[in-house]
């Protein structure tokens, strides 16, 4: 999946789509395309072991998580 910012272009709007993409899908100028639009809210995600060790530094030291956040 590709995230771009909705663009105006005179009285128009545009997303770009990445060279890089263009390329590893064959695709050409000209070509028909079909596209999906829907908004997107894009978070940071974290890896399972990242995640993991988050889990367990909450549990251990959620009082004083708190209380830090909380100054």
């Amino acid at each position: 999946m590709i995230y771009q910012k909705l663009r105006k272009v005179g009285n128009s709007y545009v997303v770009t789509i990445p060279k890089d993409e263009v390329k590893r899908r064959g695709l050409a100028e000209g070509q028909l395309l079909a596209v999906t639009v829907q908004p997107a809210e894009v978070r940071p995600t974290l890896r399972p072991e990242v995640q993991a060790a988050w889990e367990a530094s909450w549990r251990r030291n959620e009082a004083g998580y708190r209380y830090l956040a909380g100054r």
